[in-house]
């Protein structure tokens, strides 16, 4: 008999938490939305991912039998960070180890159930436990790095009869202490699952995480883009999915559109999506029509009110964060204002052809 100590399983030493029935906010990490952790396509990647910004490092690894964790693997992180934050507001005890149905976990964000929906959440957890990470966000020293990977071990619940009970996961704790922290957690909109591409997935949760409810906006570097997003397409290949992304504008919540700067530096910039109207509306009316239209789309009221400096007011700053790369201006409001002087009509601030529009610069 060996007198080796036999150290304790992870297991044994945490509290099973079960899931929370019912239908609540999704909730995301900040820094799973920030950075290139997650592969964009659906094919298998091999190919690590390697980011490395001021202070901040990633590298994400991935083994031939599986592939890299991709961005719709990422989903039941997302429910697993929803299930936490919900049940903490409640005031219950919460753990990183998880029990629940795959029902539960596949109606939340929003799949099928039919048996190839549950062998593909089956593949997700494979993938997500063996992709490794290494990166230095949230470490207390410079230069230390932590290694895990997005789901320790997984395994398949059976009773006695051989009856199916569903399936338990334990959390890494360098996810689990993001996702308890609510400085590090944001709210996302569940039209997200709706979301089919990998770049359109990735680019809404960028935006919500810096852009956040910024009434102003916000633009980023196609560059910085392209590099921030740990995709192996070329700069060239990206940069025209994101000008379909602009063309198609799927993100729940937010436009899009691109400016050019004198220099030819080419900028996606964003800003958050006007109220939602009643899709009835005349032919020919605009197609942004003002919150606040009729119903029947007979009539439009008067224009917003403006500063005078080519900016809309739009909504409330319901929230701020700080953490982007520049503030961006919305064009529209320049277009319509050049429009009127060509025309020879007054502008918002009465002015005429000839005359300055104001401080629009």
């Amino acid at each position: 008999m060996s007198g080796r100590t036999r150290q304790p399983s992870e297991r044994g030493q945490l509290d099973l938490f079960h899931a929370l029935p019912g239908d609540f906010a999704s909730r995301d990490a900040q820094d799973l939305m920030a950075y290139p952790f997650f592969s964009l396509a659906k094919s298998r990647r091999i190919a690590p991912i390697d980011f490395r910004a001021g202070d901040v490092t990633i590298r994400v690894e991935a083994v031939p039998d599986h592939g890299m964790a991709t961005i719709w693997d990422a989903d039941i992180l997302i429910w697993a960070a929803s299930q936490i934050v919900n049940a903490r507001d409640a005031g219950l005890r919460t753990s990183r180890l998880m029990a629940a149905t795959p029902y539960e976990m596949l109606t939340f964000i929003g799949r099928g159930v039919s048996k190839r929906d549950y062998q593909r959440l089956k593949a997700a957890l494979d993938r997500l436990q063996s992709t490794s990470v290494v990166t230095s966000i949230r470490q207390p020293a410079e230069g230390r790095r932590h290694r895990f990977s997005w789901i320790n071990e997984w395994q398949e619940c059976t009773g006695r009869n051989g009856r199916p009970l569903g399936l338990e996961l334990i959390l890494p704790d360098w996810f689990y202490r993001a996702v308890v922290d609510s400085a590090l957690i944001l709210t996302i909109d569940r039209a997200y699952f709706g979301l089919t591409g990998g770049l359109d997935r990735w680019l809404y949760r960028l935006v919500r995480k810096h852009g956040g409810r910024q009434r102003a906006g916000w633009r980023f570097d196609i560059r910085h883009l392209h590099q921030k997003s740990g995709s192996l397409s070329p700069l060239k290949r990206f940069a025209f999915e994101l000008r379909d992304i602009v063309r198609r504008q799927p993100l729940p919540g937010y436009l899009l559109f691109t400016e050019v700067e004198a220099s030819g530096r080419v900028l996606l910039a964003f800003e958050p999506a006007p109220a939602l109207v009643d899709r009835l509306v005349l032919s020919g009316t605009r197609t942004v029509v003002p919150s606040g239209t009729v119903l029947s789309g007979y009539r439009e009221p008067p224009a917003a009110l403006s500063r005078g400096t080519g900016e809309e007011n739009r909504a409330p700053n319901l929230e701020s964060n700080s953490q982007s790369n520049s503030l961006a201006r919305h064009p529209a409001n320049q277009r319509e204002e050049q429009s009127r002087l060509a025309a020879g009509r007054p502008t918002r601030d009465g002015q005429r052809a000839g005359r300055r529009t104001g401080d629009d610069t």
